[in-house]
């Protein structure tokens, strides 16, 4: 269910908001291509992680990662890409928007590099099997795909990884500083005789046993 924004003195309109921030520049006007380039593929091969947004049809947004090796998504033309859908949860948020949703967004990343590809279209829910036998790792084939029809390409700049130092080593916390995924699950689920330990085990268990 859509709600209204509780925040106090907020931008209601396109043009309020441009008087704040004013007009893109004529480079980023026309940096936006229709169309998967030599760039565009070159940078998607040397990806091994990107994040998918999509919305349900009422509007609620999803954001969720994809990672593997490095060249995962595959290429299809320049038009289409498929990505590959390993093992998870089976919660399925993103291929059950698609489902009522099929507008997709996607954020490709690469290790050390502060600029970003982003990739915009329609996507599908694929479980076509030779597109799929393609991308098996270890002679396990993905269960289903996401299929992209693209529409816009583009490159975004480097600045939040400037200012974020995200690629830089010296910033990063010590193991012991960082939040404990299990605990947060373990408090999220409060099941009965389920604790952090308990958690633990099982995330170890499927991260070792259940990547593909």
């Amino acid at each position: 269910m859509i709600t209204e924004p509780t925040f106090p003195n907020t931008i209601q309109t396109i043009e309020e908001l441009l008087e704040f921030t004013g007009k893109p520049s004529e480079l980023v006007n026309n940096k936006v291509i229709s169309y998967l380039d030599e760039h565009c593929r070159a940078f998607i091969v040397k990806s091994p992680f990107l994040m998918i947004s999509t919305s349900d049809a009422s509007g609620f947004c999803d954001v969720s990662p994809r990672g593997d090796a490095a060249g995962f998504v595959h290429v299809m033309n320049d038009r289409q890409l498929i990505i590959p859908e390993r093992p998870g949860n089976k919660r399925m948020d993103s291929l059950q928007n698609i489902l009522s949703n099929p507008n997709i967004g996607l954020l490709f990343l690469i290790p050390g590099l502060g600029e970003t590809l982003r990739i915009n279209g329609k996507a599908s829910v694929v479980r076509d099997l030779e597109l799929l036998e393609k991308m098996a790792v270890n002679g396990k084939r993905p269960l289903l795909g996401i299929g992209v029809d693209v529409e816009e390409c583009f490159i975004h700049c480097a600045k939040a990884f400037r200012r974020s130092e995200l690629w830089n080593p010296e910033t990063w916390m010590d193991q012991e500083e960082l939040p404990k995924g299990a605990k947060i699950l373990a408090a999220h689920a409060k099941l009965p005789n389920v604790d952090e330990a308990a958690v633990g085990k099982l995330l170890e268990k499927s991260y070792r046993e259940k990547l593909y």
